[in-house]
């Protein structure tokens, strides 16, 4: 039985996001741990910022922080020299830049996951015209490593690097569903934190979710995390039968809502079986006609 889910190792990675749902950045001038330097605390701090802010102002960043402006943006400008952040030509405003995407792959198994799904996420993008994921499994969340941003007129979020709960996203529940029985008992108990009207927090109901999961397949998350926001996953498989990663897509719930969702399920699965296969799994076995 597929029983065992793949955790990425290193799971100190070079940067540790705040979960998409924290409240603040707490201020790095009071609460430095003796033997720490202040600057990488706070230069560290701004990247977890901007992970969960998007595009902000040098003010924004020293109020978060609780530093003054001319500070954080001697900080910033030191993370944008490196490329770790980048500034928008009319806005001024700052978010994360591409430097970290090649330090995140130089992370032992990113590389290897996110080359060998590949093909599958290309073709998921190529057929869906949605913005497609690639997640792991990190502690207790699930982390997008990959993506590829839908083709719609629509702005698109990204995604990368992000981490968010397992009980109210589809690759999250991908994940819980693959779980050992014990850890995953652990966490559907609880407690949860409601993210909108959709969220399911009862651990009764979020256990028959889990359920059907791991019978179908796959999971799908209706405005569940996010207000406006549809997706489905399914599990990609290593050749020793654990759930190594999770494909998914998303897009807006007025265009994707409950039947389109679903009429996506085939495209997200076949993506993930050919994902799958990469890592050495078996194809499904096909049918015999009568």
């Amino acid at each position: 039985m597929r029983t065992s889910v793949a955790r990425r190792h290193g799971a100190d990675r070079i940067l540790r996001y705040w979960s998409v749902d924290s409240p603040h950045v707490e201020s790095t001038s009071n609460t430095r741990t003796a033997g720490h330097v202040q600057s990488v605390e706070r230069a560290i701090a701004i990247l977890e910022f901007l992970a969960r802010t998007d595009w902000a102002g040098v003010t924004d960043v020293g109020n978060a922080l609780g530093v003054h402006k001319s500070t954080a943006f001697r900080l910033i400008s030191t993370l944008e020299s490196r490329g770790l952040v980048e500034q928008h030509i009319q806005t001024g405003k700052y978010r994360l830049g591409f430097g970290l995407v090649h330090l995140a792959h130089s992370v032992t198994v990113g590389p290897e996951v996110t080359r060998q799904a590949q093909a599958g996420c290309e073709w998921l993008a190529e057929n869906s015209e949605e913005t497609v994921t690639l997640s792991v499994l990190e502690g207790n969340e699930s982390v997008t490593v990959d993506q590829i941003l839908s083709t719609s007129t629509v702005a698109s979020r990204s995604w990368l690097g992000r981490r968010t709960p397992l009980h109210c996203t589809s690759p999250g529940k991908v994940f819980l569903a693959h779980l050992e029985e014990e850890e995953q008992g652990s966490i559907i108990a609880g407690p949860h934190e409601r993210y909108t009207d959709f969220t399911i927090i009862d651990a009764d109901t979020l256990s028959q979710e889990v359920q059907l999961v791991r019978t179908n397949g796959y999971a799908t998350s209706f405005e569940e995390f996010e207000e406006g926001l549809s997706a489905a996953a399914a599990p990609v498989y290593g050749a020793d039968d654990s759930v190594i990663a999770a494909i998914g897509l998303s897009g807006p719930s007025y265009r994707l809502d409950r039947a389109q969702l679903d009429e996506t399920v085939p495209l997200v699965m076949e993506a993930a079986e050919m994902a799958s296969a990469s890592f050495g799994y078996p194809p499904p076995l096909e049918e015999e006609s009568n």
